[in-house]
């Protein structure tokens, strides 16, 4: 249940209780009033009526209730000790419950509280008979329920009055949480620039609105800075490195054979560092979302193909193949280098793990009507632990440090598969496969193909390359 339906019914019906409660104590415990003034002359008024009926019949009785009425605005019912109205009259159904003891008399706790209230007494006169006399009272017009004895009107409108309160009262309380949950989650998305706006308050939940948004500006503050601290960085070390495979170029012209592989062995290691600068170029621009998008349609079938061609003939070192199972033709809207290294990242890494004289498979699936491209790179090496699948795309992680040494890497590859993936709308995530081996998933949305094109066009597609 949400907070606010939480606290709006609480209060809700905490309110209603209370007032309904109140309105039940306060008819309870009022005086009788009226009643008590009748209850008094009870005694007089069921002898009298009974001196009536015996001295002119039902008619001299008939004409004794009609002055009681004019003159106490009640209605009085007599009746013998056999149930019979002296009066004559034919009595309604609730007359007789009252006299049978069905319902509750005014002089009752509960019997205030009906629109018509009723009271009973019974005597035995002198000649040895019973009498009975019911005086009813006429409805309140303006009663503790509402006008016309209506029993509910009060208590709705007091139960829609507090529900009135109880809302504002729980819009008020968490229109500021909604603001922070939603700041929250555009946070945890990587939207650096999320606040949770101004609060005007000054209690605690202001406050923590408050705190939230400094802390939101200080951690955009602090990722700012690395990652500009990461690319000047970057920048700086590649000056350097050229210097460095210049004088690398002079020495191998001057030195003799013996040299060779000395000089080599730097070769490879400079190499490997200006990678490692490129990929931290890489990723300080997508941590900074400031990458060159050209929002091109790219045809996925044919990127991943020409993918597959070239890591294909890297696998050869190795003994190994790709091998890619193309489905039909997926159009994405973005960056054609970036998923191109996103692929291309995922698929040479796949090439290092897998087992020497076995297939790395790509799979290229498009479903349109769930408006995702799926690509599958799946190997047959030893997998991963379960518990570090989810770290496998974080920068710099490394599952086996002698491993990642043998095969050069420095755990940035993934990293950028996740950022440039993300970049374009999608997700990626890792999987050990049943029979050995980890398959990783790159989910795209997809866009509508375009319509026929004419001769020149093929499909009417821009294909990178």
């Amino acid at each position: 249940m949400k907070l606010f339906a939480k606290i709006f019914l609480s209060y809700w019906l905490a309110t209603a209780l209370f007032v309904v409660l109140a309105i039940m104590l306060t008819m309870a415990m009022r005086p009788p009033g009226e009643i008590t003034s009748i209850q008094a002359m009870q005694p007089k008024l069921l002898a009298d009526g009974v001196q009536a009926y015996q001295g002119g019949g039902p008619e001299a009785l008939h004409k004794y209730m009609r002055g009681i009425h004019e003159a106490q605005h009640v209605h009085l019912y007599l009746f013998g000790d056999q149930g019979q109205d002296l009066g004559g009259r034919k009595t309604p159904p609730w007359i007789t419950q009252v006299l049978n003891g069905q319902t509750r008399t005014a002089d009752s706790v509960w019997g205030r509280f009906g629109p018509t209230r009723f009271l009973r007494s019974s005597a035995t006169l002198a000649d040895g008979h019973i009498y009975t006399l019911v005086i009813e009272f006429p409805p309140e017009p303006g009663g503790p329920f509402g006008p016309h004895g209506f029993p509910g009107l009060g208590i709705l409108i007091a139960v829609l009055t507090s529900g009135l309160v109880c809302y504002f009262l729980a819009r008020y309380v968490t229109t500021p949480v909604v603001r922070l949950r939603e700041a929250t989650r555009r946070l945890a998305s990587g939207d650096l620039t999320a606040r949770a706006g101004v609060s005007r308050g000054h209690d605690e939940i202001a406050e923590l609105v408050r705190d939230f948004d400094r802390m939101a500006e200080r951690i955009e503050s602090l990722v700012n800075a690395q990652s500009r601290l990461l690319n000047d960085i970057s920048h700086e070390l590649r000056s350097p490195l050229a210097r460095l495979n210049v004088a690398l170029d002079l020495l191998r012209r001057k030195t003799g054979p013996e040299a060779q592989n000395s000089i080599d062995r730097i070769e490879r290691e400079a190499d490997r560092l200006n990678e490692l600068i490129g990929r931290l170029l890489t990723i300080a621009r997508l941590e900074a979302g400031n990458n060159s998008m050209q929002g091109a349609r790219i045809g996925l079938r044919e990127l991943i193909q020409e993918i597959v061609q070239d890591a294909d003939f890297e696998a050869q070192s190795r003994n190994c193949h790709v091998r890619f199972a193309a489905g039909d033709e997926c159009c994405v809207q973005g960056d054609s280098g970036l998923l191109r290294s996103a692929v291309e990242n995922v698929v040479r890494n796949a090439i290092c793990y897998t087992a020497e004289h076995t297939d790395v498979h790509v799979r290229l699936e498009c479903a349109e009507n769930s408006g995702q491209a799926v690509i599958a790179i799946a190997d047959s090496g030893p997998g991963v632990p379960e518990d570090a699948l989810d770290k496998l795309f974080r920068p710099f992680y490394r599952l086996d440090d002698s491993r990642m040494r043998e095969t050069g890497g420095v755990g940035l590859g993934l990293s950028i598969t996740e950022r440039a993936v993300r970049l374009h709308g999608g997700s990626v995530r890792a999987m050990n496969r049943p029979q050995g081996g980890l398959v990783v998933e790159i989910r795209l949305p997809v866009i509508p193909s375009p319509p026929a094109a004419p001769d020149g066009v093929k499909n009417g597609v821009l294909y990178a390359g």
